[in-house]
């Protein structure tokens, strides 16, 4: 029978293709596929590395302030004339997983070594966070405001009741495309214009903050740069003898100007003690070259000094105006229409500013609880300030501060007016 192998032959092509199909273990594995490279940029946000996808990024940034002090007019030396490093801050962020952001910044200016951030982000969506470490407490206006675009060298007298680094947990977030903004947290508890680096009370503060900018982003609206609101922190806080729960205050030159008496006074130490309530309803508005920021610090705090109790009731306050030649003003700095070339000699912007501002002690703080004799119980001030901004980061400023002062003289009168100029160069990446 010719035809059977021809037949069998024929069968066996026909089903040949579903055998193969039939054993895939028999097929060689199939190559994989290469990865995509890691993404590296250099700019002037500084140097990162992120996986393709952006779901890992390494930054790695950094900060430096140099700074000049000198103060006019001062025949009994209260300030020293200096050169200083004002902050030399290398900075370590980025993201993990796509939704774990971290920060790390420590600080070695003005001779020091300290850590101010040191977080992580868990951030599930862009309208909720939850962030946990070491972190700026979300209170005041301006010292929320990065000290690389403030247009003063030196923040107002308002930080003096204002709470700066603290330890805990913040939930935050936004919505609508940044229109509105909440923080709230709980921290370990900062005296008025100081950082703390641990709990020794076994109390926590309370901290709330809502900024709205209703009008932001919409192009039609000369209100898109107009943001409002209100920021309060409530808790208890109790001092010590070694601790008081209390830090002395400074003026726009970083000289003291109030403490509350301590063993070098009459060998008496007042400390905190009890409720401590901020409340700082705040704003800003920018409009082209246009900017003004100000805000508004009340500080209730209870303290002992022995037997003797008292809620003492402070407040501040800030109004700063700019104006940027070459550029646009913003709550992020001054921002040049186009950086400058020094081949040409044109481009970057000039920001010019002025600001009024006012700290006013409570009077029952004296003479029981503070010396008047070296305290002052009120500071009025006003500063100028012009910033050439090369571009978004490098500025070369220069600033003049007057400051008044009620009491705090050794004969019972006023203390001298401070006058200081500062200048400044400034490098970011």
């Amino acid at each position: 029978m010719p035809t059977l192998p021809a037949l069998l032959a024929a069968t066996g092509l026909l089903f040949a293709p579903a055998a193969v199909h039939a054993q895939p273990s028999a097929q060689a594995p199939e190559a994989p596929r290469a990865s995509e490279p890691p993404v590296v940029q250099v700019s002037e946000e500084g140097f990162s590395l992120s996986s393709a996808d952006k779901a890992f990024v390494l930054k790695l940034r950094g900060q430096l302030q140099g700074d000049g002090r000198f103060f006019l007019d001062d025949p009994e030396r209260a300030g020293t004339n200096t050169f200083l490093v004002r902050r030399m801050r290398p900075i370590l962020e980025g993201t993990l997983f796509g939704f774990i952001d971290f920060r790390f910044m420590p600080d070695f200016g003005v001779g020091q070594s300290v850590i101010q951030d040191a977080y992580i982000d868990f951030r599930p969506g862009e309208w909720v966070s939850l962030r946990a470490g070491r972190f700026k407490t979300p209170f005041g206006l301006e010292l929320l405001q990065s000290d690389m675009d403030n247009p003063f060298i030196e923040r107002s007298l308002t930080v003096d009741l204002v709470p700066n680094r603290d330890e805990g947990l913040e939930l935050h977030g936004e919505g609508d495309g940044g229109r509105w903004q909440y923080s709230l947290a709980v921290v370990n508890g900062d005296p008025d214009g100081a950082s703390t680096d641990a709990n020794t009370d076994d109390s926590f503060d309370l901290v709330a903050r809502v900024f709205a900018q209703p009008f932001k982003g919409r192009e039609s609206s000369f209100l898109q740069g107009l943001g409002l609101g209100i920021a309060m922190t409530r808790g208890l806080q109790f001092g010590s003898a070694t601790n008081t729960g209390l830090a002395p205050w400074r003026s726009p030159g970083q000289l003291i100007i109030f403490s509350y008496l301590s063993n070098a006074d009459t060998g008496e130490v007042v400390t905190a003690h009890g409720q401590h309530l901020r409340l700082a309803p705040q704003g800003h508005f920018y409009l082209g070259p246009f900017g003004i920021l100000a805000e508004y610090v009340r500080s209730s705090q209870e303290v002992r000094n022995g037997d003797a109790r008292a809620k003492l009731r402070h407040h501040a306050w800030q109004t700063a105006v700019s104006w940027v030649f070459g550029g646009k003003a913003s709550f992020e700095g001054a921002r040049p229409a186009k950086p400058f070339d020094p081949k040409t000699l044109q481009g970057g912007a000039l920001e010019v500013a002025a600001r009024v501002h006012a700290l006013d002690l409570d009077d029952d703080a004296f003479p029981r609880f503070a010396n008047p004799a070296r305290s002052v119980r009120v500071a009025r001030g006003f500063g100028v300030a012009t910033t050439f901004a090369l571009n978004r980061r490098v500025r070369f400023a220069l600033n003049f501060h007057r400051t008044n002062y009620e009491g705090g003289a050794p004969d019972g009168g006023d203390r001298a007016p401070e006058n200081a100029l500062l200048s400044r160069f400034q490098l970011g990446f």
